[in-house]
């Protein structure tokens, strides 16, 4: 009898019985791969059923949150590794996801807790290569070179370990499924057991999974739905920096960072990342480069934004955008254009976020609109002047969160000047900002006013 046979769209998981050029469901193009059905096992008549408890009854697990030896990615996990949680990496090809496992797994071997490795792309031999870069030395890390996730399965019950890290989850198959290892199916097999098994015997695990490249996991969205946290580690191949993003975190806040920079001797973290986001200009200052406090997270961090505004040389004026919002820029110029007057129909525009850092959320807005009126005008900004605020479509200014933490940063770091909207100032204690002098302004039209004509 032939086995039965479906397809699947490997973006979204929607399977139908026949090939289509375009899944109905997600609408992307030729992701639909045929996969066999696994066959169904007969199921007992009567099942017994668990009991119900009264949550008063349920006892907590006294064990606390372990390090990873590495305090960023601590940092970004909420404060350490919960037991029992299935936490899944995602990131570019060589970004440095198995060489920031490599050493998480050394800094927990190293607090006496047992390690499994699990690699299923990479031999023995070349882990043991890499770990002897990093400096990797001890006898609690154990390795295992297996894609078969029943054998893995045992292997952890065997071992018994605390965390387990598994590079990647895209290599695991189950021999009874049918479908190629990475398919749809395949993933949410093999990470519904690893969940399973994380639960029951109460270990941490981490799962490497591979991105697409637009830049999001591979596989099914279900797999961000199952596990307990998802961390993307992003950067620029010509940065040695890397940033590690919590999306994700049933344990913690979510959208927190962890900075690390990449050398020899592995990733390093880095103690002051504000400083990698700021350009130093010898020259003194220059038109359209203005330093915007960000808060990620809790984190707050000064990053520089660059906007370079000049005539077009085509009929339809090119608008690009890197670390930033592209829609967010084209409201703002909007606003600059219609709220206070710069007429930029007819210039190209261009907007960078210096580092290769991800900007999203709109405190960052005034930082946009004075660096793009900073370049139309040719006037530069003060380089000890940091701007923050909210811009709001009828031209005003909006208040933004934690302000405290902003301005007290850029103060630390030796800026004399702020800019912030009018109804933050009341939420700022002047007493501890030291020489720092807190300027606010209720429009558009105002603040730019003030950063532009105050450039001394």
């Amino acid at each position: 009898m032939a086995s039965k046979t479906r397809f699947c769209c490997q973006e979204c998981g929607h399977c139908t019985p026949r090939w289509l050029g375009r899944c109905p469901e997600c609408g992307a193009w030729n992701t639909l791969v045929e996969e066999a059905v696994a066959g169904t096992k007969q199921r007992p008549g009567r099942v017994a059923a668990p009991t119900p408890l009264p949550i008063t009854q349920i006892s907590l697990d006294e064990e606390e949150r372990f390090s990873t030896g590495i305090g960023e990615l601590d940092r970004v996990l909420g404060g350490g590794v919960v037991p029992a949680s299935l936490i899944l990496l995602g990131g570019d090809p060589g970004i440095g996801k198995s060489t920031l496992l490599l050493q998480v797994a050394t800094g927990v071997a190293g607090a006496g807790r047992v390690v499994l490795y699990i690699t299923g792309e990479e031999s023995l031999q070349q882990v043991r290569m890499r770990a002897t870069r990093l400096g990797v030395e001890s006898s609690l890390l154990y390795l295992l070179a297996e894609t078969d996730i029943d054998a893995v399965e045992n292997s952890i019950r065997s071992l018994n370990p605390a965390l387990v890290i598994v590079d990647s989850i895209q290599t695991m198959h189950k021999v009874d499924f049918g479908s190629a290892p990475g398919s749809v199916g395949q993933v949410r097999e093999c990470a519904t057991q690893l969940m399973r098994l994380a639960k029951e015997m109460g270990v941490a695990i981490f799962l490497v999974g591979h991105v697409t490249k637009e830049g999001i996991l591979a596989g099914p969205r279900i797999l961000e739905h199952m596990v307990d946290v998802v961390l993307y580690f992003e950067g620029e191949r010509h940065q040695s920096f890397r940033i590690l993003r919590g999306v994700k975190n049933r344990f913690g806040s979510t959208n927190e960072i962890g900075v690390f920079e990449m050398k020899d001797a592995g990733l390093v973290e880095v103690a002051n990342p504000s400083s990698l986001f700021i350009m130093q200009h010898s020259a003194g200052p220059v038109a359209g480069a203005v330093v915007v406090p960000t808060l990620e997270g809790t984190r707050p961090l000064l990053v520089e934004v660059q906007a370079l505004v000049s005539p077009t040389g085509f009929g339809t004026p090119r608008r690009m955008t890197a670390g930033v919002d592209y829609n967010r820029v084209i409201l703002i110029m909007a606003v600059l254009e219609k709220r206070v007057g710069l007429h930029l129909g007819s210039y190209d525009a261009y907007v960078n976020a210096v580092g290769g850092v991800r900007l999203v959320e709109p405190a960052v807005d005034l930082g946009i609109a004075v660096a793009l009126a900073s370049s139309f005008r040719d006037l530069p900004v003060n380089c000890r002047l940091a701007v923050v605020g909210e811009v709001g479509l009828t031209g005003e200014l909006r208040p933004v969160t934690g302000i405290e933490k902003r301005v007290q940063e850029a103060a630390q770091l030796g800026f004399t000047r702020c800019l912030l909207p009018r109804a933050n100032a009341g939420q700022v204690d002047r007493s501890r900002l030291g020489t720092l002098e807190i300027w606010t302004a209720r429009t558009l039209s105002e603040a730019l006013e003030i950063a532009l004509e105050n450039e001394g």
